[in-house]
């Protein structure tokens, strides 16, 4: 059974290496071209997380019932390049959104479906398995479509901020 440590020693090495890249598009293209689905590290973190949700270790804490749940795995650390990681399980329900936030410093997210067709609304749209890296100052509500998935994201400074107010057209 995959345990929090294990999540966190796979992902020591990966935040080593963007540790001093900028979220935005451009890294968005280049996580998923270089760690997308099929290579080992996005494999290897998509099991982890899962088995983790599964196990009740990750995504465990309801914040708008069952079909919203997550969970601080990590706080930023000098081991983590001062990263924190979090885990956030979310099932679509009809004109369901998550809580509006805005990511102060960028994030990098992976996209983990557990059903096929699940997608992950952000900044740029809907996306599957994969990675998103949100740019600093983006802000969005997560939704959902097309059943489960797990977003595990990881964000610089563990800076997340759910204080903004969504405009009027959000």
């Amino acid at each position: 059974m995959s345990s929090s440590r294990e999540l966190i020693e796979r992902s020591i090495p990966f935040l080593e290496e963007v540790k001093n890249r900028t979220a935005g598009a451009e890294l968005e293209s280049w996580l998923n071209r270089t760690h997308g689905p099929g290579s080992p590290l996005h494999d290897d973190l998509a099991r982890i997380i899962a088995d983790g949700v599964a196990a009740g270790w990750a995504a465990n804490v309801e914040v708008d019932g069952p079909n919203y749940r997550r969970s601080r795995i990590a706080d930023p650390s000098e081991e983590l390049s001062y990263f924190s990681i979090t885990a956030v399980y979310m099932n679509s329900v009809p004109g369901y959104r998550g809580q509006y936030h805005q990511h102060p410093y960028g994030e990098l997210n992976l996209v983990v479906p557990l059903d096929p067709d699940a997608r992950l609304a952000g900044p740029r749209g809907w996306s599957g398995a994969g990675w998103t890296a949100p740019e600093p100052g983006s802000h969005h509500y997560p939704e959902v479509k097309g059943g489960a998935l797990i977003a595990l994201f990881y964000l610089p400074a563990g800076r997340i901020s759910y204080d903004i107010t969504p405009p009027a057209d959000a």
